[in-house]
């Protein structure tokens, strides 16, 4: 069964940067050992465009949806008396594309 690739794309205006960037390597770890989690990139926008790329790469499907049930509903959640405390997001939008992966190929070992 191949692999499935989330790529949540984060439109952040400039002045917002940072702070998204500062947010997501605060949160180093919180997805890690999520069982199924293969891998994540963040990717930060180079020219022409105001987007954020949030890869991550999952072994299945319903890895993913238990990931986003569980540890990441929680996450995003909060809740209690300081709920109102919530920083602003950083992204003004959000899309979420779905792949399967179908081929991929690793640097071959140099002799």
């Amino acid at each position: 069964m191949p692999s499935v690739v989330k790529i949540n794309v984060l439109t952040v205006p400039a002045e917002q940067r940072e702070v998204l960037e500062q947010r997501f390597a605060s949160r180093a770890g919180a997805v890690e050992g999520s069982d199924g989690f293969e891998w994540f990139e963040l990717l930060r926008p180079v020219e022409g465009t105001d987007q954020y790329l949030v890869y991550t790469r999952w072994r299945s499907e319903e890895d993913f949806q238990a990931w986003m049930e569980g540890p990441m509903k929680a996450a995003h959640q909060g809740g209690g008396a300081g709920a109102g405390d919530r920083p602003k997001p950083a992204a003004s939008g959000s899309t979420v594309w779905s792949f399967e992966v179908v081929q991929q190929a690793a640097p071959k070992p140099q002799a």
